[in-house]
């Protein structure tokens, strides 16, 4: 028992470890010596305790929200692939079962790829993605607890736009008050100018206000916050540029359906202070093969086998214009399913139905990270081909392609979701 007082007082000790206790704790809180008989020895291996380091944090640690994907979500991913694509799924428009991918990737705590550490560039990514798909919330959630935030002002503008474009005017008034560098950057007084208004500091308010018009003259800013200072007078119409006008144009009581709004205040307007929605799918009425398959996949239920042989024998008999929405459906199916006979794969071999535009040496990725059960990578490879799908959408081959991939990872209603939206898609 004494042996494992002393230890214990070792853990906590704050000070160096006194003479002696360091060959013992290194022995283990059972080691006996033989002048010790009587002694049992328990070391950790005989107590059956797994004893590992805990991983410092890095830009993925953090949850946004709870999304049910797991820990070993980035086990084996390419941080290359991650870096590259990451700014992506800010920049460009994902179709909904990409997006839906996206948002739960990214507002995941869990480990990232390995050697990633609490990068600030990597976090301000995430998050400006979580914003620009309609996950400010989670952003802001992810924001709040970055290292090291009050000393990098891109960083802390991330954060700061995240929580006014989730209606948390608070939160971005804290990140301004507590930044440390870049305090008189024209972003920083507008902000603060706002938040001291806001706080009823008018004064205060008026000095910044003149700061940031006196730096950067800005006619939208100075129309909004001049009538918000003076508490009267017509504002004008709402402007949704950013967060900050969104937040400026809230509080003045405008009519923000009447503005034209950036991506980013878009998602946040559809739905304040809530995550976005996940894909809901309206199948429509009638018969079809293919229509019979959306709403199975839809569900969630099981593919019957007979309904993937119907769809496979139609797209090969299929002959003229509608070859090409025959074939993409019976592959988008099997792409899910499988071809799980010499029957059906003899059928598979025969569809005609020809590559997009994604570059092999990424095809390859995709379908050895899907085999491979990389849950993190493969998703950002398929967001990838997405990202630049371009405004005709993703080819049947890459759709096809991802779906196959994203269930061998282990990410099936995503795969579902990208079958489905494929199978609607038919013309």
């Amino acid at each position: 028992m004494w042996r494992i007082l002393a230890v214990a007082a070792v853990l906590t000790f704050a000070g160096p470890i006194p003479p002696g206790f360091g060959p013992a704790l290194a022995q283990g809180v059972g080691a006996a010596s033989a002048e010790e008989p009587g002694v049992e020895r328990v070391g950790v291996e005989k107590a059956g305790v797994e004893v590992a380091p805990l991983a410092a944090p890095d830009a993925f640690s953090t949850p946004g929200r709870d999304t049910g994907l797991p820990q070993s979500l980035w086990r084996g991913a390419s941080g290359d692939t991650l870096a590259t694509v990451l700014p992506k799924l800010a920049a460009r428009p994902l179709n909904p079962a990409a997006a839906a991918l996206a948002r739960r990737l990214l507002a995941t705590g869990a480990p990232g790829p390995e050697g990633l550490g609490p990068d600030p560039a990597t976090l301000t990514a995430r998050a400006k993605a979580l914003t620009a798909l309609g996950e400010p919330k989670a952003a802001a959630a992810i924001l709040a607890r970055a290292p090291g935030l009050d000393r990098n002002a891109e960083l802390s503008q991330a954060a700061a736009e995240s929580a006014l474009l989730s209606g948390d005017d608070a939160s971005a008034c804290a990140v301004a008050e507590a930044l440390t560098v870049g305090r008189s950057d024209v972003y920083w007084l507008r902000l603060r100018a706002y938040c001291q208004a806001t706080g009823g500091h008018a004064d205060q308010a008026q000095l910044t206000f003149d700061l940031a018009q006196a730096q950067a003259k800005d006619p939208i800013y100075a129309r909004l916050m001049g009538s918000k200072l003076a508490a009267a007078g017509d504002p004008g119409a709402a402007s949704l540029r950013n967060g900050l006008d969104y937040a400026l144009s809230r509080s003045l009581g405008l009519d923000l359906s009447a503005a034209k709004a950036s991506p980013d205040v878009a998602v946040a307007i559809a739905a304040p202070g809530t995550a976005a929605a996940e894909p809901s799918w309206t199948i429509p009425d009638g018969g079809s093969d293919a229509l019979a398959a959306a709403r199975a996949l839809a569900a969630g239920a099981a593919l019957p086998p007979e309904l993937e042989t119907r769809l496979l024998d139609a797209a090969v008999k299929a002959e003229g214009p509608l070859r090409a929405p025959a074939q993409a459906g019976a592959l988008y199916v099997a792409a899910y399913a499988g071809a799980a006979t010499p029957d059906l794969r003899g059928r598979l071999a025969a569809l005609a139905v020809p590559e997009g535009h994604t570059p092999a040496g990424r095809n390859l990725a995709l379908t050895q990270a899907g085999e491979g059960k990389l849950m993190g990578e493969t998703a950002m490879l398929a967001l990838w081909a997405c990202a630049e799908a371009g405004p005709g959408g993703l080819a049947p081959a890459e759709r096809a392609r991802i779906i196959q991939a994203l269930r061998a990872a282990g990410l099936d209603a995503d795969a579902r979701n990208f079958a489905v939206e494929g199978l609607l898609a038919l013309k």
